[in-house]
């Protein structure tokens, strides 16, 4: 038998830092957004993307890339008032909308090496007892998944009329709806991403939809179930129905 010590798991790299989506044209949400960029759309008293950074600050991330497209210097200068973690890194999209993974994939030197969490701008939620992005933190395992998303039941999400994306196994493991009528669980928005994966990625714009069906067929896309209640803020009627489901919340806490 040898004397030789078993050596250490190799520990993962903290997941530190953020990629924000905010270039989308918010098309859904005019006339709201003719003047203001989504992103900047305030829902309880605070625009979406300080929704998402305050989160990714609790969360303990440290840089946030943010890529803009439309009216990007309102965004710009938004951002310049934020005080605190995350640091703002803007990535600009103003020549060309790249869509979600063409944005990401065009940031990466911004990103660097490790493993990154990807916000929707306007991801916007009610926190259960324990805050979902730490949760997602935690729960990211890189041995056994590529893509770790932060899933929402279908059912009880607010403003959410669609048949859901996602089943997921007893070992948290995704598959797309297919054939099925309803699916249990929709993308809440908020992501943990490999960096390689986008090496032989297209060149220009392209969804990161092609990385899930990527890690599907790998059988490494994972998702985490959302603890509290998802809020799909995608029209003007959104807003209001958001902030009353907020108001009641906090009468109820």
């Amino acid at each position: 038998m040898s004397d030789t010590p078993a050596s250490p798991p190799t520990a993962q790299a903290a997941i530190t830092c953020a990629f924000v989506l905010a270039a989308g044209l918010g098309k859904r949400m005019r006339p709201v957004t003719a003047t203001v960029p989504k992103p900047l759309v305030e829902v309880a008293g605070k625009a979406l993307i300080d929704h998402a950074l305050d989160r990714a600050a609790e969360g303990g991330i440290e840089t946030a890339v943010v890529n803009v497209h439309y009216l990007p210097d309102l965004i710009e200068v938004h951002l310049a008032k934020r005080v605190g973690l995350p640091k703002i890194v803007v990535s600009d999209e103003r020549e060309t909308l790249l869509e979600t993974g063409g944005g990401v994939k065009k940031a990466l030197a911004l990103v660097g090496a490790n493993p990154f969490v990807v916000f929707n701008s306007d991801s916007f939620w009610l926190e259960g007892p324990t805050p979902n992005l730490a949760r997602l933190i935690e729960a990211w395992d890189a041995a056994r998944m590529d893509i770790l998303l932060l899933v929402a039941p279908t059912t009880t999400s607010l403003g959410y009329e669609g048949s859901g994306d996602f089943v997921m196994d007893a070992d948290g493991r995704l598959e797309r709806r297919g054939e099925r009528r309803v699916a249990p669980f929709i993308y809440a928005g908020v992501a943990i991403v490999k960096p390689e994966l986008f090496a032989d990625t297209p060149d220009g714009a392209f969804s990161l939809n092609l990385l899930f069906d990527r890690a599907i067929a790998a059988g490494r896309l994972s998702g985490l179930r959302l603890d509290g209640q998802w809020l799909h803020v995608g029209t003007p009627d959104a807003i209001r129905a958001a902030e009353e489901r907020v108001r009641v919340s906090a009468q109820e806490g």
